[in-house]
């Protein structure tokens, strides 16, 4: 198999996690204005083709059998391709043991000529030569060999996905024949009441400008970073078909992807805040009332306004630093840092405002005000 030895480009990176969310949710969007049901979709499919369709998952998403026929050849070729490290090892032993009996030839020759008593030398050495010559020349067939057994299998599976990409639409046409209309929203219900126990707001029209701008706000920068979900299934998928497939694994995918889900966490963090996602102790505070609720985090705000204040302080430190010195990675790759520190206080900035709305909210509640 040929190696591949693309390299992430850094703008690209960045231009993917901005351009990428704003794509994906701009085509949801106006698919759900268009009413589109959750049948079977030609876009979806061709997606899972060209994701998974080496191991038949845009075939398992059709409901067919045949895509059991895709992960015994994908098996070959992984299986080959093990074989063909192996052997690229003993290809490379073999020719490390020419070099060293060629050189061992060449003393014994020298050594001959200045002095022919070790003219006894050279016929052994031109033997472990031609015994070494040997060995190489059977390395390289073994190699040879394993290369055309991985190739054979990889040309059966891209015949088939060649296949399948003319047949898809029709497939999923077939499929969408037989699939029956699916109802959503069954789950509203119980999750508004699920976040009636640790919102004392939840059930009451208390809006103002400001919350209102800050929870809008931070919904769209919660579902912006959500897609970054979905762009580590591209990199991981290519960094698994590099590796074992094509034996050039990257040394980018794995330093891309963690910096990007540390900017997720930092700045989803309001985002979870506004939803009641966040992890929380509340054997005692579920029995409450919901005037307790709010005094209760009222009080407790205080320590949540410490903490957030201290994380952007701290935050911006770390992030101005970085952005003077233009700081990048000490890997290969050498990444730009200061993006990911900004992230930092940019993250306790929204989710100060997420806290700051609540607690607005909190004490209109109390107060008696519900507009």
């Amino acid at each position: 198999m040929p190696s591949l030895e693309f390299v992430l480009p850094h703008w690209l990176y960045w231009a993917g996690l901005i351009l990428f969310p704003l794509i994906a949710m701009y085509v949801t969007r106006r698919r759900l204005a268009a009413g589109e049901d959750a049948r079977v979709q030609v876009s979806i499919a061709y997606l899972l083709w060209l994701l998974g369709g080496f191991v038949g998952l845009h075939r398992f998403y059709l409901r067919s059998r045949w895509g059991l026929v895709f992960i015994p050849l994908f098996a070959m070729v992984l299986f080959g391709n093990a074989e063909i490290r192996e052997a690229r090892d003993a290809l490379s032993g073999a020719r490390n043991q020419v070099m060293i009996t060629e050189f061992e030839l060449e003393r014994a020759e020298r050594a001959a000529e200045e002095d022919p008593a070790q003219a006894g030398k050279v016929e052994p050495a031109r033997a472990d030569v031609a015994q070494a010559q040997q060995g190489l020349a059977a390395a390289r067939a073994e190699d040879t060999g394993w290369q055309r057994f991985t190739r054979s299998f990889a040309l059966a599976l891209a015949v088939l996905l060649i296949i399948d990409a003319v047949l898809l639409p029709r497939l999923v046409q077939r499929r969408a024949t037989h699939a029956s209309a699916e109802t959503a929203g069954a789950g509203a219900a119980d999750w508004t009441e699920a976040q009636a126990r640790v919102d004392p707001v939840a059930g009451h029209a208390i809006h103002t400008r400001f919350t209102d701008l800050v929870d809008r706000a931070n919904g769209f920068v919660g579902s912006f970073v959500a897609w970054w979900s979905l762009i580590a299934v591209f990199v991981y998928y290519y960094e698994v078909l590099a590796r074992y497939v094509f034996n050039s694994p990257t040394n980018w995918a794995h330093e891309s992807m963690f910096l990007m889900f540390g900017m997720q966490y930092l700045l989803a963090g309001a985002y979870a805040l506004r939803d009641e996602a966040h992890v929380r102790v509340d054997v005692i505070y579920m029995h409450f009332s919901e005037r307790g609720k709010a005094i209760t985090d009222v009080i407790t705000s205080v320590f949540f306004f410490i903490f957030t204040g201290a994380l952007l302080w701290t935050g911006w430190t770390f992030a101005f630093d970085s952005i003077s010195v233009a700081e990048v990675s000490f890997t290969e790759w050498a990444i730009q840092y200061w993006p990911v520190k900004l992230a930092i206080p940019v993250g306790a900035a929204l989710l100060m405002l997420q806290g700051l709305a609540r607690l607005i909210r909190d004490i209109m509640f109390l107060a008696g005000r519900s507009t």
